[in-house]
């Protein structure tokens, strides 16, 4: 079986080196400099990337990543293509689980940053694992949507979340249903069918997993 955290991962440094420093990202404010700096702490500075969830050390994990951002840039990607073995996240044991969803999205962040982009084709077991993710990330951002939402993707399945009321259905693959929900919906190609209001509502929120 293919490990498509790996394979991600090696094809997001590769973009990284090719866009270089100063790309636009997906990630407001970010470019492929800070992205990367992102996945480095992530991967060795799980203290400071706490702060991406507990408020009283946001300002911590800021200051450690605006300094790992400051590497060179060729140092900063090397370190993003291969993580320490000790990695809380990277390890070869939570790898998998870990960061296959994370590091598709970020490595769409890059590609669709820039006008252009297409869709990928992907592997059939990538979308079976990013369809476990788009599950999963649903519980967590879209629980407390108002309406009785169905995510479907066609050929894998559907479920249903939010906090109940009118019907709404979300159908997309399940790359772009992991990036729609993750807080993409400008970049992810899905289709919305419920009233307007919840459409807009469903394609604007700020979704937090």
């Amino acid at each position: 079986m293919t490990r498509h955290s790996l394979t991600e991962r090696t094809a997001l440094a590769d973009l990284l080196l090719d866009v270089g420093p100063d790309a636009p990202t997906l990630c407001t404010g970010w470019t492929a400099r800070d992205l990367a700096a992102h996945l480095v702490v992530r991967d060795r500075a799980p203290l400071a990337s706490m702060g991406n969830f507990i408020k009283p050390l946001h300002g911590y994990g800021e200051r450690v990543r605006l300094r790992t951002a400051a590497l060179p840039y060729p140092e900063l990607v090397a370190r993003v293509r291969t993580a320490p073995w000790w990695s809380p996240t990277s390890n070869p044991v939570a790898d998998p689980a870990a960061n296959t969803g994370e590091f598709f999205i970020h490595h769409e962040d890059v590609r669709r940053g820039a006008p252009g982009w297409q869709p990928r084709t992907l592997d059939p077991e990538l979308d079976a694992k990013l369809w476990s993710n788009a599950r999963f990330f649903s519980r967590l951002a879209l629980r407390r949507f108002p309406a009785a939402l169905t995510v479907v993707a066609p050929g894998h399945g559907e479920f249903t979340g939010g906090a109940g009321g009118e019907p709404v259905r979300l159908i997309g693959s399940p790359g772009e249903l992991v990036l729609f929900i993750s807080g993409r919906q400008r970049a992810a190609r899905v289709q919305i069918d419920g009233p307007a209001a919840l459409a807009d509502r469903l394609r604007t929120g700020s979704f937090t997993l």
